[in-house]
């Protein structure tokens, strides 16, 4: 099977890595990729947002199956131009991809579908923000509606805050969503979906806030673990009944089905899982714990999914264990990234390539905000703590910076589901 990935990050090359090791797999290319998914995969330059240069790659290129890793291209509708191709196409349609592309979609779709999430008022004109933000609060929620590399969002307890960010997105021209705060734990639950069948990947926990003890500014994510030791043994099960399903079917009620991977991030509630946000594609940096974790080997779903034969395949395996990622950023990220540093041990064991290129010389330099993605595995999270920070010790960048505190609560112990009434939970 010839595929070809699109898309530059370390969601990318977890992908790339993952698809590399399956024998199935004949050829394999990741345009435009980075200087790590270059040693495993073909390169080529693609625009990635454009339709028509992704599909005249696939043809050329002759893919079998194109696996779309980023949310632009999905949300541009680049996988409509490559099944109106005849090319089997991983990633869901451009109406399909609004469950993402815009905030407000996704929640009348929940609306509709009776899946629990927080109370939301969109606002599109300034003259209205003040008499809806007394509606919220005192901890507000203030969401970018469409695309912001997880960057579009405000939680604080300061209405000036929430007032300012509100204005500046309304400034931009971009409408705001103003959401009720969630208590309890978040989690993220990927889910491989063909139009009706969902078969769920591990749960796992990621990290926005830039700095240790979830303080400073919301990022595209900090790093992330696999599974959750702390979650109730039917978690899966319910958050699958209660919210993806339900989604799932809605889309298709639709007109639109969902093909590809759908993500649920969830705030696990005294009231029970409610929806945070939906994503249209692999989340990073999730992916890179949980596919480190997964042993069914990843073309045959992938193409399963894009074919709709999802219900065909058998359950998923699993390795025994825990996965750890941990993001190194270049200094002044989630703000203007110095870029352009040269990278020592980025060919190390666990190390992904999110934000980087490779120079004539062939020296790995710096391009982007979050540049690595580093992967530790062990028997349990202490152990892969332990591991993933051994790794990041061996990696240089000048001025870089990462959290030191990726899944250590839930190591410690100190994470709880919080009790669901009865009457809630059978509701």
């Amino acid at each position: 099977m010839r595929i070809l990935v699109i898309g530059a990050g370390g969601r990318e090359h977890a992908i790339v890595l993952a698809l590399s090791r399956d024998p199935a797999v004949t050829a394999l290319a990741c345009a435009p990729g980075n200087a790590g998914t270059s040693v495993l995969a073909e390169s080529y330059p693609v625009d990635v947002s454009d339709p028509a240069s992704v599909t005249e790659l696939a043809v050329g290129w002759r893919a079998d199956l194109v696996v779309l890793g980023p949310e632009t291209p999905l949300v541009a509708g680049v996988a409509d131009a490559l099944r109106a191709e005849g090319i089997a196409c991983f990633g869901p349609s451009r109406a399909a991809a609004r469950i993402e592309g815009s905030k407000a979609f996704a929640k009348d779709v929940m609306l509709s579908a009776g899946v629990p999430t927080a109370h939301s008022e969109t606002v599109d004109n300034p003259a209205k923000l003040d008499a809806a933000l007394v509606n919220f609060g005192p901890t507000w929620v203030v969401k970018d509606d469409g695309l912001a590399g997880g960057k579009g969002v405000l939680v604080t307890e300061d209405f000036d805050a929430a007032r300012a960010h509100a204005l500046k997105l309304l400034e931009d021209g971009h409408p705001v969503l103003l959401e009720s705060f969630l208590d309890g734990p978040e989690a993220s639950l990927l889910c491989l979906v063909d139009g009706s069948t969902v078969r769920p990947l591990l749960p796992a926990q990621d990290f926005k806030r830039v700095g240790d003890g979830d303080v400073g500014p919301n990022t595209g994510g900090m790093g992330a673990y696999a599974p959750l030791p702390w979650a109730d043994e039917g978690l899966v099960d319910e958050v699958v009944r209660t919210v993806v399903q339900p989604t799932v079917d809605e889309l298709a009620n639709r007109g639109t089905p969902f093909s590809g991977l759908l993500y649920a991030g969830l705030a696990l509630t005294s009231s029970g899982p409610q929806v945070v946000e939906f994503n249209c594609r692999f989340g990073d940096p999730e992916t890179q714990a949980v596919l480190a974790m997964l042993r069914t080997p990843l073309a045959g779903l992938l193409d399963a999914v894009a074919r709709g034969e999802l219900a065909e395949q058998p359950e998923l395996e699993w390795l025994p264990g825990a996965a750890v990622t941990v993001v190194l950023a270049a200094e002044g990220y989630p703000g203007r990234p110095r870029v352009d540093e040269p990278i020592g041990g980025s060919d190390g064991p666990g190390v992904l390539h999110s934000g980087t290129r490779t120079r004539p010389d062939g020296s790995v330099v710096s391009a982007g905000g979050r540049v690595l993605s580093v992967v530790g595995t062990g028997a349990d999270l202490e152990s892969a703590r332990e591991e993933v920070y051994r790794r990041v010790d061996a990696v240089h960048l000048p001025g870089a910076h990462y959290r030191t505190d990726i899944a250590a609560r839930a190591a410690r112990g100190e994470i709880e589901m919080p009790r669901v009434a009865d009457s809630v939970r059978n509701s």
